[in-house]
């Protein structure tokens, strides 16, 4: 992975949003997600606090503990995101990236919420659908995924009904294009240097990153599919 880049919906202008916007005290933060690993060292940076990474497969485990060896402040994990083993009230910062978009939301949101210390922070970076009725090629990106996004417009008052307060909010869907021609990009350079034996391994995971920008790029899909950053705060008196 290219450390300079957050190969991420949203790329790095999330990173840059939460820079621009948490003006608050930061001791403990939390990363959730792959692929994490430079907003992971940016927030350790910015706010000169210890950072948990989880993510949710072995895989992303072992890049994430080879790209973070060297940053004594930062802790990757194999955890559940939605069935944590942190204590409750245990970050001042929560961070997800296009990680928590999924048919498990409501429970990861729920364990955010729990181990969130109150008045804590969330940030989130959303997949969103830019209508509420999509056509079937954009369903199959969804549902490939685990992909549960909601409906642009609908989105802050869904946190809103979870007692969160929205601080800021930043339609980033014109970095979507990008984000999918720079693994394009990707997917065709690295096939070459794969192995028989890793193609095989990772079959599954080329052929979504290759369906799913063909699709956005040239199916029509940049008109369904958009992506939504919110900086929320935790109410004081909130402990669930």
């Amino acid at each position: 992975m290219n450390k300079e880049k957050i190969l991420l919906p949203g790329l790095d202008k999330q990173i840059d949003f939460l820079k621009k916007n948490l003006i608050a005290e930061v001791n403990s933060a939390l990363v959730i997600g792959s692929a994490s690993e430079v907003p992971a060292e940016t927030i350790s940076k910015n706010f000169n606090c210890t950072v948990e990474v989880i993510v949710e497969d072995y895989e992303s485990l072992l890049n994430s503990k080879l790209i973070l060896s060297n940053e004594s402040n930062i802790n990757a994990r194999l955890m559940s995101f939605e069935a944590t083993d942190f204590n409750s009230s245990s970050f001042d910062l929560v961070y997800a990236q296009a990680s928590i978009s999924s048919v498990k939301r409501n429970k990861i949101v729920k364990e955010i919420t729990r181990i969130l210390k109150p008045g804590g922070h969330f940030c989130v970076g959303e997949i969103v659908a830019l209508n509420k009725s999509v056509p079937r090629f954009v369903q199959d990106i969804f549902d490939s995924s685990d992909l549960l996004p909601l409906f642009n417009n609908d989105l802050a008052q869904y946190y809103l009904e979870r007692k969160f307060t929205l601080t800021v909010s930043l339609d980033l869907t014109n970095t979507l294009k990008e984000f999918y021609l720079l693994n394009a990009d990707m997917l065709k350079s690295s096939k070459g240097d794969l192995t028989q034996q890793e193609k095989s391994y990772y079959k599954k995971l080329l052929h979504k990153i290759s369906h799913e920008s063909n699709a956005y790029l040239k199916l029509g899909g940049d008109k369904y599919i958009g992506f939504i950053a919110l900086l929320l705060q935790k109410g004081a008196n909130e402990k669930r």
